[in-house]
């Protein structure tokens, strides 16, 4: 008789690694969308990049351009685009702390729940482009649904040391 630990291989260590690469492709975004400003001209910190800042606006108009939701359509356009800087700042600090969450497994609920609302908001926003888009962003929704209902980042993840240090931590049961 074989024991279905073995059978099933460890499916919490397998959905912990697939939450980390996930985490890395998110957090690639301090890379490319993050840049560094300096408040006094010697204190530095982070800020969307001047890049990013610029890309984001052009990118936005032409995938509103052919989205066929009429009312996203017009949040692309009328509230989005005029403001870009807003957005690009809310989108590149998204998803760095996307990343953070699910690299490292640290309040893994909260940044599968925030990654699920990005993900849908780019799938709405790139879903006519090409069948390659529209399966990206599902699949990216069902490993999001996945880590936020496994909760994780119990498995090779900060969220499981938050609990063995306070198990009876009303937070730390809710957000972990």
């Amino acid at each position: 008789m074989t024991d279905s630990r073995t059978t099933m291989r460890a499916p919490d260590s397998w959905i912990a690694a697939l939450r980390m690469v996930v985490g890395a492709w998110f957090f690639k975004s301090i890379i490319t969308k993050i840049g560094i400003a300096f408040a006094g001209g010697f204190l530095p910190y982070p800020v969307a990049s001047g890049r990013w800042q610029a890309v984001m606006p052009k990118l936005i108009a032409k995938y509103a351009a052919d989205n066929p939701f009429p009312s996203y359509k017009g949040f692309l356009l009328d509230t989005v685009i005029p403001h870009s800087h807003v957005f690009a700042t809310l989108t590149a600090f998204g998803e760095v702390a996307v990343g953070i969450s699910l690299l490292f497994g640290l309040l893994t609920p909260v940044g599968a729940f925030f990654g699920t609302l990005q993900v849908l908001f780019y799938g709405f926003a790139v879903q006519q482009q090409s069948s390659g888009q529209q399966g990206f962003h599902v699949m990216l929704f069902a490993m999001m649904i996945t880590f936020f209902f496994a909760r994780a980042g119990r498995r090779l993840g900060v969220d499981a040391a938050l609990r063995a240090r306070w198990p009876s931590s009303r937070f730390v049961r809710l957000f972990t």
